[in-house]
């Protein structure tokens, strides 16, 4: 049994957190300066409560960093100062950059990193969410999921190769939905809304919508998201290719982020109003 810590356990945190469980092993969250629907969470799961950073890092052996792109750096570097010295993982949406600037910040104080990178949804069902590894250290973090239903998958032991595959998975996934977003807020205020879905409908039946489904769905998430369109331009700005498509990506997304935390999904005419508002 190893005792696990999940920084922090928002939806994707927590079911992480559930499946270490469902594998025998203890987890623990730090309570301090964080929400009520986080501390609703952890308590419904059953995470063990640790009301400060330094404890925290004293008591678990493995630290799990699930949290914004944005945040990754200065939750890594919290957990560095608070003396941490066992094994960490970054899970969250960053460059392969930015992972290996990580990595070395945290080796060169003795603290052992892994790279990993998330596909799909929280992961309450097997085959459903893909966690991939790669790190010398990435057999330790496997250990803890073998009987799921997070799924694991280890790519070897160059730090940035899990981020990497994630930043080029979810500059498809997330950048047609924000390119699906532009397109229909512009048909909107152009006034051939009707003509383009009709247009769509002929060339796949069904395709206006999917798009207009995806552009409500995403709405949740997209303050989140527009950070991970970031770290995706740097991505591909760092290969040399245009990094412009996945900043205005990012915008996309930035503009929706005011439907953050409503109990439901807004129409779709509100969406393009937020689109097209600036």
């Amino acid at each position: 049994m190893s005792k696990i810590g999940i920084l922090h356990p928002g939806e994707m945190g927590i079911s992480i957190a559930a499946s270490a469980i469902n594998n025998g092993h203890q987890v623990f969250w730090m309570s301090q300066s964080r929400s009520d629907k986080t501390r609703a969470r952890a308590e419904n799961h059953n995470l063990i409560e640790i009301d400060s950073l330094f404890r925290f890092c004293q008591i678990c052996e493995m630290i799990i960093s699930v949290c914004p792109p944005h945040s990754a750096e200065e939750v890594a570097m919290s957990v560095l100062e608070a003396g941490f010295q066992g094994l960490y993982l970054d899970a969250n949406a960053i460059s392969p950059q930015r992972a290996a600037k990580i990595g070395h910040m945290l080796n060169v104080n003795n603290i052992r990193f892994v790279d990993g990178g998330i596909i799909g949804g929280p992961a309450w069902r097997p085959k459903e969410t893909w966690l991939y590894l790669s790190g010398k250290h990435s057999d330790e973090i496997a250990g803890c999921f073998v009987n799921g239903p997070l799924e694991i998958k280890i790519m070897g032991n160059e730090i940035g190769k899990a981020s990497a595959l994630k930043m080029c998975y979810a500059a498809y996934s997330k950048g047609t939905t924000a390119l699906l977003a532009a397109i229909l807020a512009a048909a909107e205020s152009l006034a051939v809304g009707n003509e383009l879905n009709e247009l769509w409908d002929m060339d796949n039946a069904g395709f206006s919508e999917q798009a207009n489904r995806r552009a409500t769905r995403v709405t949740a998430k997209a303050w989140r998201f527009e950070g991970e369109l970031l770290e995706i331009a740097s991505t591909f700005e760092n290969v040399g290719l245009p990094s412009g498509f996945h900043e205005a990506a990012a915008e996309i997304y930035r503009r929706m982020a005011g439907f953050k935390d409503l109990s439901e999904t807004p129409t779709l005419n509100h969406v393009l109003k937020s689109l097209l508002k600036e």
